[in-house]
């Protein structure tokens, strides 16, 4: 997350969107909040509770401000795997603040049993559920810090997916994608679809998706939004979390690129606050980008005040007010530089006792402003007619430049002064150095690699910007004269094990690559102590070549978790399910598809038979029944011409195990959700006196049965090993 602003420069600011003539009939209120990071420092005494107490606050937020739903754009918990304090007080919380008897007034179009759990009948869309009495209902999609993973027989699942079949969450935003032929297809993105009076909302999930491949899916114009046909008439929110400061050449989505027909994008994943709507040059749409609600980090861009937004929509106008948290520790910052200081105050540079006690009054007074911030904001709050709270302990980050001094305290021990005081003793201070402070050594070390991010040329935040796991690995390991293991292997799997928290991916690419080191040297027969260097290397070698092999066809259980040594599918694939081949054949790949169009296949098996399929005419399927329209019968076909080509993928495409939100749907009416599949394969429904939603299929496959694929895959690779 980066503070920095993006790249478009805006010529002129034009006054924020309004709803000039609001009737709060046709008026659908949205409290909005992105990157709750709900389990951030848990364990610490004293920012522990942070997270979950600003999430709280959100919630009552919505409980005061009368909100039609909640909306969250992603990274409501911290890891992949919450603990279960998090998930208990998260379950909590939702069950306190969303379930009552307030009657929800927003109407669902499409279609609740899209999407739903595979093998139940309760509706994917929770308030839809006879069974649960819901007043507020919460849409999310899920980050790049809780997005699914694993291969069990339920698919690819995360956090949200739990929330979600407990009835306190609608989960959207999540699809399949192809495990083979990543070239032919794209991301289809279905919608939600709301109606309150008159106004009709389209929601848009896209949950977190490596940079590299929603960049390349942009670019190669193949992210599909399903849309009604009359399209015009809908006011449609786009949610995403992704990197929106470049990173690299691909690694970020640029702003630019979406679909005419948004209205509004909601931005996750950047944590700084920036609500009022910003103009992307030559588009229709405009982008909001709320922030976090907790820093994660001391950076400038954190220390901009914590808001979630009301967002209101009637008809195609809308309007956003930003709301401040005040349960947001204040956060104040400074940069230094102590030689432009000893010129101004002639402070000894020599002198480490001065320059100790010159950085304690500059602490001091940034602790006096961030008391100050607090002070004001709780004025604020009383004016308003709420209550006062307590002081917090604030967070101060002072950055020095020590440029010219040869010696400087501990900042440890610098922070120890300061207990009780700040939230963060042990890292209130941090040194740098100017870019021109030192020379690039070119020597590279065995003990010590020469890594990006230690060149003397790059400012604190570059390095910052620049620190990769998969990139230092690399660096790291290259200079490193690896008997036994390869490389490759390696660096996935120290890139799995910090990435994605999975304590078993070096253990078990460990023992996989040493039992196919070891077959290797027993083809040899006996072999002569002085020759085993020798066959040692050619072994690793092939191992390496296999290794890569197995990466670029999906094999690898590193690359595509299908596998593990152990044969143990409960923690099996803890790896990012939305890796495609692509991905793991690294940014060249990306480059070399997008940037040259792509050679026809000339592929000589059943060319017939594949054309053939490629032009079957869609099947055209019922959706649910709408309930508002009274008289006159109206069908409403959702998607346009333009894509009845391309709605039914190649069936012979593999797809993950991750679900659609919204997939085929059921053709029946609203009936028992026991009897519901048998009407639709007995006939379609005849009833017209109502409005209709009419699917075309999305070709998806089931969790279930992709994961049957994955077990089967597993199998094979766990029997290979085993020759």
């Amino acid at each position: 997350m980066d503070s920095h602003q993006p790249s478009q420069e805006r010529d002129s600011v034009p006054p924020p969107p309004t709803i000039r003539n609001a009737y709060p009939d046709d008026t659908i209120r949205i409290m909005l909040a992105t990157d709750n990071h709900i389990g951030y420092l848990e364990r610490d005494p004293i920012r522990g509770q942070d997270s979950i107490n600003t999430f709280r606050e959100i919630l009552q937020l919505a409980v005061k401000y009368d909100v039609d739903f909640i909306l969250l754009a992603g990274d409501l918990f911290h890891e992949n795997r919450p603990s279960r304090d998090c998930l208990y007080q998260v379950i909590a919380l939702l069950r306190e603040y969303t379930l009552g008897d307030k009657p929800v007034q927003v109407e669902l179009l499409s279609d609740p049993e899209e999407g739903k759990a595979e093998g139940f009948n309760f509706p994917a869309i929770n308030y839809e559920d006879p069974n649960l009495n819901v007043g507020i209902p919460v849409f999310s999609i899920h980050g790049n810090h809780d997005d699914p993973q694993g291969a069990g027989p339920e698919g690819a699942l995360c956090a949200l997916d739990v929330l979600s079949v407990s009835g306190l969450m609608n989960y959207m935003g999540k699809f399949d994608l192809p495990i083979k032929d990543a070239e032919s297809t794209g991301i289809a993105v279905r919608p939600v679809l709301l109606r309150k009076g008159n106004t009709q909302l389209g929601l848009y999930g896209v949950g977190n998706v490596k940079d590299q491949r929603m960049h390349f899916e942009l670019r190669s114009n193949r992210v599909r939004m399903y849309m009604p046909r009359n399209k015009d008439e809908w006011f449609n929110i786009l949610l995403l979390h992704q990197n929106r400061v470049r990173h690299g050449p691909q690694e970020y989505v640029p702003e630019g690129m979406f679909d005419d027909s948004i209205d509004l994008v909601v931005w996750g994943h950047e944590h700084d606050c920036r609500i009022v709507p910003e103009i992307v040059a030559g588009k229709p749409y405009l982008i909001t980008q709320p922030g976090s609600s907790v820093a994660t980090s001391l950076a400038d861009g954190e220390a901009i005040e914590k808001h979630v937004a009301l967002l209101q929509i009637q008809g195609k106008e809308f309007q956003l007010t930003p709301i401040p948290l005040r349960t947001v520790r204040p956060f104040v910052l400074e940069d230094i530089h102590l030689g432009e200081v000893s010129d101004e105050e002639g402070l000894d540079l020599g002198d480490q006792m001065a320059i100790s006690k010159f950085l304690k009054s500059r602490v001091n007074a940034l602790i006096d402003r961030a008391n100050a911030l607090w002070d004001e904001r709780n004025a604020r709050a009383v004016e308003d007619g709420e209550e006062e709270l307590p002081r917090m302990l604030p967070l101060v980050r002072l950055k020095v430049d020590t440029t010219g001094v040869s010696e400087m305290s501990n900042p440890i021990r610098f922070g120890q002064e300061f207990q009780g005081r700040i939230a963060n003793p042990r890292d209130v201070l941090v040194f740098h150095r100017s870019k021109k402070s030192a020379a690039r050594n070119a020597k590279v070390a065995i003990d010590q690699p020469e890594l990006s991010i230690d060149d003397p040329e790059l400012s604190i935040s570059e390095k910052l910007s620049k620190v990769r796991v998969q990139t230092l690995v690399r660096e790291y390991l290259a200079p490193q004269e690896l008997q036994l293991l390869g490389e490759a292997g390696m660096s996935d799997a120290i890139q799995m094990f910090v990435e994605k928290d999975d304590p078993h991916a070096i253990q078990s690419h460990v023992s996989v690559a040493l039992r196919s080191l070891m077959k290797g040297v027993a083809a040899n027969g006996d072999v002569n102590e002085g020759d085993l260097d020798d066959v040692l290397l050619k072994a690793k070698e092939r191992q390496d070549k296999e290794y890569i092999e197995k990466v670029r066809t999906g094999k690898s259980s590193n690359a595509k978790g299908k596998a593990k040594a152990t044969g143990d599918e409960s923690d099996a694939a803890s790896v990012d399910s939305m890796m495609m081949d692509v991905d793991a054949a690294g940014g060249s790949d990306f480059e070399a598809q997008s940037d040259e169009p792509r050679p026809k296949k000339t592929t000589a098996r059943k060319p017939a038979a594949a054309k053939a399929s490629a032009k079957k005419a869609p099947a055209k399927g019922r959706g649910k029944k709408a309930v508002v329209p009274e008289s006159d019968e109206e069908i409403i076909d959702l998607y346009d011409d333009d894509d009845d080509e391309e709605e039914e993928p190649p069936k012979t495409a593999r797809r993950t195990n991750r679900a659609a939100v919204l997939s085929q749907p059921s053709t029946a009416a609203k009936k028992t959700p026991a009897k519901r599949a048998a009407v639709t394969k007995s006939k379609p429904s005849t009833q017209s006196s109502q409005a209709t939603l009419s699917f075309a299929p999305s070709g998806r496959t089931s969790n279930r049965a992709a994961a049957s694929k994955a077990r089967g895959k597993m199998t094979e690779v766990l029997d290979l090993d085993s020759d």
